[in-house]
This record gives structure tokens, sequence and C-alpha cells, in this order.
């Protein structure tokens, strides 16, 4: 989700929740922490030089359950950090400690913000990743031997 969407969501609701990716939901005495923009620069493992930028929003609770974080309060400080960071309208990670700081995307499932599993990937798998040939399978020729394979036969 982009910072932009986000606004627009916190603008229809009357209250902020926030989901982990089990279902279950962050106590609503969380406050967000930092707001920010991180800005990685790297190069993939096939040499090619990269640039990502995503704004930040670290959410953390404590003991303190007397107050929760209102949609006017956030977009505050959303707006606040836009115009002394320069914010632009990026996709957003989510910091959350459960364990240890996991990083999460962030979806919006009609009520609330929905921490999303974030995965690797190799950027350059056309070129570290070798190219294995799977045979080619004739489907109408397994059809037509269907009652050939037999246990023991060593097709299965």
């Amino acid at each position: 989700m982009k910072l932009s969407t986000l606004k627009k969501h916190i603008e229809s609701i009357e209250s902020i929740h926030f989901k982990l990716p089990t279902g279950d939901l962050i106590p609503s005495h969380y406050h967000v922490t930092e707001v920010g923009m991180i800005q990685k620069d790297f190069i993939d493992c096939g040499g090619t030089l990269r640039s990502e930028k995503v704004v930040n929003f670290q959410l953390w609770y404590s003991d303190d359950v007397d107050h929760s974080l209102q949609p006017k309060k956030l977009l505050h400080i959303i707006h606040l950090s836009e115009e002394k960071l320069g914010l632009g309208d990026f996709e957003i990670e989510v910091e959350y400690q459960a364990g240890t700081i996991g990083k999460y995307g962030l979806s919006f499932d009609g009520k609330h913000f929905v921490l999303t599993n974030k995965m690797t990937a190799c950027l350059a798998s056309d070129q570290c990743i070798p190219n294995i040939q799977k045979p080619k399978v004739n489907l109408s020729d397994l059809i037509a031997n269907q009652n050939s394979c037999a246990p023991d036969s060593g097709c299965c």
C-alpha cells in the first residue's frame, strides 16, 4: 500500500486497528513511534545497481493501556513527516516486534490495517540460478497409458 492510499483509508475510519498476518490484533494501545523514509542502495547478485525507497512506520506497545492512536492524530504525524522529511508516495513498510523486529507490507481489509508477510527474492535469477530443463510430458500419452502404471513398475 502506498502512503496516499493509507491516508485515504485513515480519513474514512473512526478508529485504527492493526492485524498481524496470523489474524491476531495488535493491542489497541499501540503507538506509532516512528514515521520515516528508508532508502536502500544495493547491488544484486547479478551486479545490477538498484535503489529502493519505502515509507516506514514503527509500531510499538507497552503497559500504557489508557491511550490509543486516533485517526486524526496519525494523519497529523504523517503530514508533519511529509513536510519535515519530504516523504514521497512510496510503498509502506511496517516494523513490529514479536520476538525480533519484523518488517511487513500493509493492506486494508475494510476494517483493519493488515500487516502482510514480505518475502525475499533473487532479483537476478536469470543470471545466477541455473536453467534446469524439465522433461516435457505429452498428456495424451499419459491418458492413453494410465492403466499401464502398476505398483513396482517404476513409472510412479
